[in-house]
């Protein structure tokens, strides 16, 4: 009976173990079929929804399963003011930073324009804008994509980026 409880709690260690261990391991970038999955088909911003563009949605997650999204909508309704600086949404469960400027979970509104990427409450009032280099060496540029960056991530549009850490 001994040998069976010693064996029984050896088990229960090594399930503890494996779990810890593959929750840190957890984070990553998600797959197309993943993000299909959690992409809304519209997206609320400034008085308005807009068509998400799915197939230009992409997708991350921490170690702790906390999921962000980001993805291009369909700005064609909007005035031009508005067009001329969002592009699509970022809908984070965790907190994220840029580049020195925080985000608290919640919907966001983004856009790259002149080298700056601008992130927006959904009322359109600016949060914060940073610098957005361009990434000459990106061999396939595509319109949105995560990117794992050391500690952090890229989120590219098309060449331009930022990194983007998820706690």
């Amino acid at each position: 009976m001994n040998d069976n409880l010693n064996r029984i709690c050896w088990m229960a260690w090594v399930v503890v173990l494996v779990s810890v261990t593959l929750a840190q391991a957890g984070a990553q970038v998600l797959t197309g079929e993943q993000v299909k999955k959690l992409a809304p088909n519209s997206y609320y911003f400034a008085g308005q929804s807009a068509a998400v563009q799915v197939r230009n949605t992409a997708g991350l997650k921490n170690s702790a399963g906390k999921v962000v999204l980001a993805g291009l909508v369909d700005t064609s309704g909007y005035s031009t003011a508005i067009q001329e600086k969002y592009q699509g949404f970022l809908i984070t469960e965790t907190k994220l930073s840029f580049d020195g400027a925080t985000l608290d979970p919640g919907e966001y509104g983004f856009g790259f324009k002149d080298g700056k990427f601008t992130v927006m409450n959904v009322a359109a009032t600016d949060l914060f804008s940073i610098a957005s280099p361009n990434d000459d060496q990106l061999k396939h540029p595509v319109p949105l994509q995560f990117e794992k960056d050391g500690a952090g991530y890229r989120l590219y549009a098309g060449r331009k980026y930022v990194v983007v850490k998820a706690d």
